[in-house]
């Protein structure tokens, strides 16, 4: 996921051009959304391993989230503008779910390990 992002931003920046400031803010913060994303995914795996077991449902929300946010990002630095709205609000409620459920997750950790 992290490889992806740094790909996408590599790719868009040489096709935008360096002229274009704003465009590559907007691939900053869709590659900044998908690596803390990236890195929340494999904070799951901790989460399970002691004790949340309900965590294993997060990673898919954050994958699917994260990639909704950051390609409606990336398209709009592209020049892409139809339905991007709809596209990043959809990633941001499922990015959402994927926080909660990593956040109700936390009841069942083991307290005594």
């Amino acid at each position: 996921m992290a490889a992806l992002s740094v790909l996408a931003a590599v790719l868009l920046t040489v096709w935008v051009g360096p002229a274009s400031s704003p465009a590559l803010a907007q691939i900053r913060t869709g590659a900044q959304l998908q690596f803390l994303h990236g890195m929340a995914t494999f904070a799951c795996a901790t989460f399970m391993n002691i004790g949340g077991r309900s965590a294993r449902h997060a990673p898919a929300q954050f994958l699917v989230g994260s990639a909704l946010v950051a390609g409606s990002f990336y398209a709009e630095a592209a020049g892409w503008s139809s339905g991007l709205a709809a596209a990043r609000f959809t990633g941001a409620v499922v990015l959402a779910g994927g926080w909660l459920t990593l956040a109700w997750s936390s009841k069942d950790i083991d307290r005594n390990v």
